[in-house]
């Protein structure tokens, strides 16, 4: 049976601050208006640190009441856990960028989308996070699903990486040109619009949807990898929604440089890998949660920058 080791009162401080910061953030300064480089490493940085600073605070009260051991390990699932689903979002943002290009979005309301994109992602992963926690708790065996599941993944996404999106053969997309009217262009900020006696949907509001699809694909993947570094509900909804909250931000920081990273893919499968095989070997073996820290953030660092060194050879070239 999966326990917490947070009591209610954590919970409740956690929710009424997620939702302090979401109002900060997703609304100070309005929904339309193109975000700068500058105000997107700021909040991408902001982010980070506040993410920090509650694990931060949830080490010092783990160590005032439970000690220093229990404190240790679960600030570190904490930081892997963040760390695991901040990486793996990378793949998300370039998803998003496909979509924006495709549908010639606007940069200043590619903003107004993420908007409603991050608070659906926030709906769904906590959905999904509840619905993991309860599978495991009753069908401890499917830990094994996950893990081959994650395995799979993981090598189809090194064997996809590079592999142009095809956009236009997207089946749910064809599906909802197929059932729902959509107006040939942008109708300012509006989702809906009503024409003709008719209410339409704007290619704002498909990509809405195409974004909120493209999340729940993604959280399919990524959310039993958490249950590989840890099985505390509490630590895994809050290393998630931490790492969620700061993905707009790092949206407009990357999307100028995603061709950067062009072998990133291979690390993200790689990560995916190691965690299928962390979670199928359990039984017989438990990999440290240090050692899976320290393997995580060597992969995804050591393919970011050799992404960047073979980008800049292949540009001299």
């Amino acid at each position: 049976m999966i326990q917490s080791m947070a009591g209610w009162w954590i919970w409740a401080v956690f929710a009424v601050f997620i939702v302090i910061m979401l109002s900060v953030d997703l609304f100070a300064r309005g929904s339309v208006h193109k975000v700068s480089m500058k105000e997107a490493a700021i909040w991408s940085a902001v982010w980070v640190l506040v993410s920090l600073l509650f694990n931060a605070g949830l080490w010092g009260y783990l160590y005032s009441t439970e000690g220093i051991k229990v404190a240790n390990n679960k600030a570190a699932e904490f930081l892997t856990g963040y760390l695991i689903e901040k990486s793996l979002s990378v793949d998300n943002v370039f998803v998003w960028l496909t979509l924006f290009t495709y549908f010639g979005i606007p940069a200043e309301l590619q903003r107004r989308v993420l908007i409603y994109g991050v608070l659906g992602a926030v709906v769904m992963r906590t959905g999904i996070i509840l619905l993991g926690t309860w599978l495991v708790n009753n069908f401890e065996w499917i830990l094994y699903v996950f893990g081959a599941f994650l395995v799979l993944t993981g090598i189809k996404m090194a064997w996809a990486a590079n592999k142009e999106s095809d956009v236009e053969n997207n089946r749910f997309l064809r599906w909802i040109r197929g059932h729902i009217p959509i107006t040939k262009s942008l109708r300012g900020h509006h989702f809906l619009v009503r024409e003709q006696g008719r209410l339409w949907a704007t290619p704002l509001l498909v990509v809405l949807i195409m974004v909120e699809v493209s999340d729940l694909i993604f959280a399919v993947d990524s959310i039993p990898a958490i249950f590989a570094v840890t099985r505390d509900p509490f630590i895994v909804l809050t290393s998630n929604i931490f790492a969620i909250l700061g993905l707009r931000a790092m949206y407009f920081l990357f999307s100028g440089l995603a061709d950067r990273f062009s072998l990133l893919d291979y690390g993200l499968g790689a990560v995916l890998v190691f965690i299928g095989i962390k979670l199928l070997i359990e039984h017989w073996y438990t990999i440290p949660i240090g050692w899976s820290l320290a393997t995580v953030a060597i992969i995804i660092s050591a393919t970011m920058l050799i992404s960047w060194y073979w980008t800049d050879r292949h540009k001299e070239s």
